[in-house]
C-alpha cells in the first residue's frame, strides 16, 4: 500500500471513530509498527491528528472531504455568488486567468462576460460555463476526476505548464491557522499549488465553512495567497490574519 493510500485510511478512520490504535492499524494496512508510527508523525506534522500512547486522536477540528458538484452547488450559495463577484471585480481586461475547478470559482464567471480576458480552467463545469458566456477559454488536458469534474494528473501539469496568469483564483477544502490549505486529493493539490507559482497574483476563494477545516493535501501557505471570503476579520482566528491578506465580500 502507497504512503498516500494508508495515510487516507488512518485519516477516514480518526474522522470516523475520533480515535485508533496503532496495534490495529498495523493490521488493517498490514504493515510494520515503524512504519504505521512514521505515518502517525507525518499525520501529526501536518495537525491533522494528534498523537497519544498507542495510537492517535482527532484534533477536534472537522476534515473537510470532496462532494460531487450537485451537492457542493447548494451549500453556501449567496456566499459564494458575492465571493464571485468580488474575485471578478480584481480582474482587468487583459489579464490571463487560472481558474480553479469548484463551485466557488465557478461563481466568477457570470461576472467575466464582455471582459477582454482569457481564462483556462481543469474544472469542466468551469469549462461549461465559460461556454456560456462566450467567454475566450482554454481547458487543460488531463484525466478526469468524476466525482467533482475535474481534470488532474500528470498531463495536466504538463499542459498547466504552457501558461503564465496574471492571476489565479484557487478552491480549498479547508482552511486552518496550522495546516495552511488543504484539499483531500493529493492530485489536485499538487496541482493547485503548481498555477499558484505560474500566476504573478493568487487568490484564494472560501466561504465561512471552509474555515476551521483540515484535510488531507496540503495546496499551500496562507502566505502565499490572498483570501476572499464572506467571513469578516473580527470572526477569523488571528493566526490566520496574521499570515495572509483577507478581502471581505459583504
Amino acid at each position: 500500500m502507497l504512503t498516500e493510500e494508508r495515510h487516507q485510511y488512518i485519516l477516514d478512520a480518526i474522522a470516523r471513530y475520533h480515535t485508533v490504535k496503532l496495534k490495529d492499524l498495523i493490521s488493517a494496512l498490514n504493515t510494520s509498527v515503524s512504519t504505521v508510527r512514521r505515518d502517525l508523525d507525518e499525520l501529526e506534522k501536518k495537525g491533522l491528528l494528534k498523537r497519544v500512547h498507542g495510537g492517535a486522536v482527532s484534533t477536534g477540528l472537522p476534515f473537510a472531504y470532496d462532494y460531487t458538484i450537485p451537492e457542493r452547488s447548494k451549500q453556501q450559495m449567496v456566499a459564494k455568488q458575492k465571493i464571485g463577484r468580488l474575485a471578478a471585480s480584481l480582474i482587468q481586461d487583459g489579464d490571463f486567468i487560472y481558474l480553479d475547478s469548484g463551485t466557488t470559482t465557478s461563481e466568477i464567471i457570470p461576472f467575466l462576460k464582455g471582459m477582454n480576458i482569457i481564462v483556462v480552467t481543469n474544472g469542466l463545469y468551469n469549462a461549461e460555463r465559460l461556454i456560456e458566456n462566450n467567454i475566450p477559454s482554454y481547458i487543460l488536458a488531463g484525466k478526469i476526476k468524476p466525482l467533482t469534474k475535474t481534470i488532474i494528473g500528470e498531463a495536466a501539469l504538463v499542459s498547466l505548464d504552457q501558461f503564465r496568469f496574471s492571476k489565479a483564483f484557487i478552491g480549498a477544502n479547508g482552511i486552518s491557522a496550522h495546516s495552511a490549505a488543504t484539499t483531500p486529493d493529493v492530485s489536485e493539490a499538487i496541482l493547485k499549488s503548481h498555477a499558484i507559482r505560474r500566476s504573478v497574483q493568487s487568490y484564494l476563494v472560501a466561504d465561512v465553512s471552509k474555515f476551521g477545516s483540515i484535510s488531507f493535501a496540503k495546496i499551500c501557505d496562507l502566505a502565499d495567497v490572498t483570501i476572499i471570503t464572506n467571513v469578516q476579520k473580527e470572526a477569523l482566528e488571528e493566526e490566520i490574519i496574521q499570515q495572509t491578506t483577507i478581502l471581505y465580500a459583504p
